[in-house]
């Protein structure tokens, strides 16, 4: 940023504030979806920051705008969170979970929402404890709903974004005591079920080995590959439905007895930087395949640790994926 470009946007030219804020735009919207879990909120939070920020922008000193930006954008996500619109984090959609029948009832935030890895680039600060793929994986970011809205931006600020203690605290208006009192409290309350140090290489030959397999033993229906390709501790959960399934028998007879008698079609994508499949099931009255959702695998070893199902169809638009197919 040049100080004529600030002059610019401070004068209400909007082609300059553009030049100020788009360096920043994809770090700050996966800055808003960790804080948030969802990626319609981040995208709205998001917007709302930046038409913060041009309002503000007559009263921005020109120092660190890339500060300035996170500073209103943090705000914002905590305003989202303490204000009425937020869902609790205990809370269910209605009509959902009575009655349940699943096996066990998942503490999985129901509002997470898959993050497309094309949205996401970021080097972390030289504080940072976080790379770049652990503090997007979804299970991450899960862990992260769980801490209270304060601990959750500081650790977000100082462990992932690599924020020093006294800008962090600038950001979050407070000092720099508070910061490191939250920051070790969200540090002692963070769970996150992945292990960063068994996770195959993104996008290496091992991956795709692991990916392809599955694909091939759920198009069929090979319950016995399905099972061995299955962690004895893997994990399939549902958001926003509140059961999980647990282990690889009850996760793989799950899964294909959904899906019992279909002529299945995936088509691979990534997401939170994990590999993903969206999932296509044939519609009975047309010669097409319809969206059904998308499949976020967790890797470890050469093996699936976890699953999450998103059944929102409407979550492919992000991915790129149309609604339908044909079929040929």
């Amino acid at each position: 940023m040049t100080e004529a470009t600030l002059a610019r946007a401070q004068a209400g030219d909007g082609e300059a504030f553009r030049e100020l804020i788009d360096p920043h735009r994809r770090e700050l919207q996966a800055h808003c979806y960790r804080i948030l879990g969802s990626v319609q909120d981040a995208e709205d939070v998001l917007q709302e920051a930046l038409l913060a920020a041009w309002r503000s922008i007559g009263r921005f000193d020109g120092q660190s705008p890339r500060a300035w930006l996170y500073r209103i954008a943090t705000n914002r996500c905590l305003n989202y969170l303490r204000g009425e619109s937020r869902r609790p984090q205990a809370a269910r959609p209605p009509g959902q979970g009575a009655g349940l029948t699943g096996p066990t009832r998942s503490d999985e935030p129901w509002w997470l929402e898959p993050y497309p890895d094309d949205l996401y680039d970021l080097t972390p600060g030289p504080e940072a404890r976080y790379d770049a793929q652990e503090s997007i994986a979804l299970s991450f970011v899960a862990g992260l709903q769980h801490l209270p809205p304060q601990q959750r931006a500081a650790l977000v600020l100082r462990d992932v974004l690599g924020f020093p203690a006294a800008e962090a605290a600038a950001i979050l208006g407070t000092t720099q005591a508070a910061v490191n009192s939250a920051l070790i409290r969200a540090r002692a309350g963070l769970r996150t079920d992945r292990n960063p140090h068994d996770v195959p290489v993104p996008k290496s030959p091992a991956e795709a080995v692991i990916v392809d397999r599955f694909v091939s033993a759920f198009e069929r229906f090979d319950l016995d590959e399905l099972v061995a390709l299955l962690t004895d501790e893997a994990r399939l959960t549902m958001p926003p439905e509140p059961a999980e399934h647990r282990g690889p028998q009850p996760i793989a007879g799950f899964l294909l007895g959904t899906h019992a008698g279909q002529d299945l079609k995936f088509l691979p994508t990534r997401a939170n930087g994990q590999p993903a499949l969206a999932l296509y099931i044939p519609d009975p009255s047309a010669p097409i395949w319809r969206a059904s959702g998308l499949i976020v695998l967790t890797l470890q070893g050469n093996q699936i640790s976890a699953l999450t199902r998103f059944a929102d169809s409407g979550l492919l638009a992000r991915f790129g994926f149309p609604r339908t197919l044909p079929r040929g």
